[in-house]
């Protein structure tokens, strides 16, 4: 028991003479921790002129979200933890509300940027929608500014094939802009001592999403692929990141930033806009991180990356922040904010008589939100109402085509926000329908007028029925027309009833060689081409005018009223303001009759042989004669198989025998 005690007593001595020494054997490991190179990343993307702090509809809740104020607090926030943080943004920080109406001439989307510190950021498809002369004046605007403002990286542009064809004068001018600006493939950054090296792409399908960008594009990945290269042997760098307007999606062969990721594996980190995802987690592909935050400023990805003794980077940290209306707002970030509204208000809202916070009409009404008319297939109020709103403008206006409005058409890959209840302003009225810019050079799609045969309305519906599943920003919701369709029929004879009705709601038949008068936006107008593309030239339509003279340019089916173009969101105003005021304020009431279903797209879900099988089109005919080809020529294929074997079989047997 002695000896026990003494050696306790020994023992006990040794570990407090040692405690003091502790800390000094701790030291490599710690000194290796604070060496640790980290970086830590801020990113935006498909902001669309959100600048402000904006009411919408999520979860079935009223919120009021985003603002570059809010977004300043939180950089800030990040950066008072680590002075080197980068923000970075991939592009669309163009085209969504007012602020976009002075994009050409002020630029206010980039110096806001650049007021926020974001240091590299790329194009989008949205920036061309004020064409070439549009995108040419926002950049020599902001590089004129004096402000500071996120370099431009793009690095699949393919000049040198537009070079050899001649550069026609729209992209000559977009070359010099770029020049002027400084837009580079790639763009060198040094952060705590870390060089990162941050290029940028433009997608496949953003290119198909902008109908009016002159310019021609190389493949992101081969493109991506020889900038790594050059960055490689000419520069000192750690990390290399993309900014990509090219966006990830759940089908694999049209996600492209994972194709990006796959294909050139030595990019770190991209951060994927375009296609408006939230990516709670990071997808990864190999060594390469996949992130994306959502649209609007409604989020601020954050993360942190250390490297690895391979000289890769690990992600340890990655967060979407909501920008909530909990978050203070910068006053000076806000300040800045502020005087833009002042100047829409006086530049461009005035030569239509509205501004910015004008109530136009109250609304007690639950809207569906723009993202349900993309991804739910039915017939939606807020389509309904918008629809409504154009045959409305469209019929009140002086343009020389005084023929009733028979069909109103909106599709879904325009609409950009809801009405939450409460008063609706002329800022969400614009913020609703906000894209483009007409040939008259004034910001929004004008609307056009066209003719269409009854035949050709029945492949709308068609179109709306069959293609819009591969193609949802083509979901269409329409004022004039009714159908039903069954989704579980045949591609290209889904729908099963189409009809009109007249003003006492009575069912019209539709002659299919009857012309009708029908009004769209823009946009869709220049869209119909891509349509044509999807279906494979099966479900086409030609515009007409009111002669059955063949439209040869969209833009001379344009709606003019009092001599200017009558703009698509304009027509929305005018319709909401003329609403009847049912509780005498003064202001209009949204009527309750768009609360519920009107019957315009009606869904037949019915697998019954006889629903799947009955008033079958000329379209299915076609399918089933190509079927009935394909089974008749594997029948011959099997018969010809079958007869070579029993020769083989026979020679052989004679050879044996």
């Amino acid at each position: 028991m002695k000896s026990f005690s003494k050696k306790f007593a020994g023992i006990s001595l040794a570990v407090m003479l040692l405690l003091p020494l502790l800390p000094l054997f701790s030291l490599p490991a710690a000194a290796a921790e604070a060496d640790a190179e980290q970086v830590d990343i801020l990113f935006l993307h498909d902001t669309h002129s959100h600048l402000d702090s904006f009411p919408t509809v999520e979860g079935g809740q009223n919120v009021t979200l985003g603002g570059f104020a809010r977004i300043q607090t939180l950089i800030d926030e990040k950066r008072d933890g680590n002075p080197d943080a980068l923000l970075l943004d991939a592009g669309d920080f163009s085209m969504g509300t007012l602020v976009q109406t002075i994009f050409h001439t002020d630029a206010p989307e980039l110096r806001m940027l650049g007021y926020l510190g974001c240091e590299v950021s790329t194009f989008g498809n949205h920036e061309f929608d004020y064409r070439s002369v549009g995108l040419a004046g926002a950049l020599e605007a902001a590089a004129e500014s004096g402000d500071p403002v996120p370099a431009l990286a793009l690095c699949n542009v393919d000049w040198e094939a537009m070079e050899a064809e001649g550069l026609t004068e729209d992209q000559r001018l977009l070359k010099e802009a770029f020049a002027a600006y400084g837009v580079k493939d790639y763009v060198m950054l040094d952060k705590g001592g870390i060089r990162i090296a941050v290029l940028g792409v433009f997608g496949e399908d953003s290119l198909a999403c902008a109908p009016t960008c002159v310019l021609k594009f190389r493949d992101i990945s081969e493109a991506a692929a020889d900038t790594v290269k050059e960055i490689r042997e000419n520069e000192d760098v750690d990390m290399i990141v993309c900014v990509s307007h090219s966006g990830t999606s759940e089908e694999a062969d049209k996600s492209e930033d994972e194709i990006l990721a796959k294909a050139v594996p030595e990019i770190d980190l991209i951060v994927s806009g375009h296609t408006h995802t939230s990516l709670y987690e990071p997808i990864r592909h190999g060594d390469t991180y996949i992130v994306s935050c959502g649209s609007y400023g409604r989020n601020l990805g954050s993360l942190s990356m250390s490297r690895q003794a391979d000289g890769r980077w690990q992600m340890d940290s990655y967060e979407l922040i909501p920008v909530t209306q909990d978050i203070r707002p910068d006053d000076d970030a806000q300040a800045k904010i502020d005087g833009l509204k002042e100047k829409i208000d006086a530049t461009y809202l005035a030569r239509f008589g509205y501004t910015t916070e004008q109530v136009l009409a109250r609304n007690g009404i639950e809207f569906a939100t723009s993202d349900d008319l993309y991804e739910t297939h039915t017939e939606h109020n807020l389509g309904n109402l918008l629809a409504d709103s154009f045959a409305y403008a469209a019929a009140q206006a002086d343009d020389p085509d005084d023929h009733p409005i028979d069909v109103a058409i909106v599709p879904s890959g325009c609409v950009r926000d809801t009405f939450a209840t409460g008063d609706v302003t002329v800022t969400d009225v614009f913020n609703a329908y906000s894209l483009g810019i007409g040939p008259d050079g004034i910001p929004g799609y004008p609307l056009i007028s066209m003719y269409l045969t009854g035949a050709e309305l029945k492949t709308g519906a068609e179109i709306d029925a069959s293609v819009s599943d591969f193609m949802k920003s083509a979901r269409l919701y329409i004022s004039g027309l009714h159908f039903t369709f069954n989704p579980h029929r045949i591609i290209l004879n889904k729908v099963t009833d189409c009809y009109m009705t007249d003003e006492n709601g009575n069912r019209v038949e539709i002659e299919d060689d009857k012309l009708y008068r029908v009004v769209c936006d823009l946009y869709s107008g220049q869209m119909l081409g891509a349509v044509t593309d999807v279906s494979y030239g099966i479900l086409s339509v030609q515009p007409k005018f009111a002669d059955g003279t063949p439209i040869e340019d969209i833009e001379d089916a344009i709606i003019t009223d009092g001599g200017r173009e009558l703009k698509a969101w304009a027509a929305i105003a005018a319709y909401l303001d003329s609403l009847e005021d049912l509780d005498g304020d003064g202001v209009s009431d949204i009527p309750e009759a768009y609360a519920s279903a009107q019957g315009r797209k009606v869904i037949e879900d019915s697998r019954a042989i006889g629903d799947l099988v009955k008033s079958p089109n000329k379209f299915a005919f076609i399918i089933l004669g190509v079927i009935v080809l394909l089974l008749a020529l594997i029948a011959l294929l099997l018969w010809l198989l079958i007869k070579l074997v029993r020769r083989l079989t026979g020679r052989s047997a004679r050879r044996k025998g």
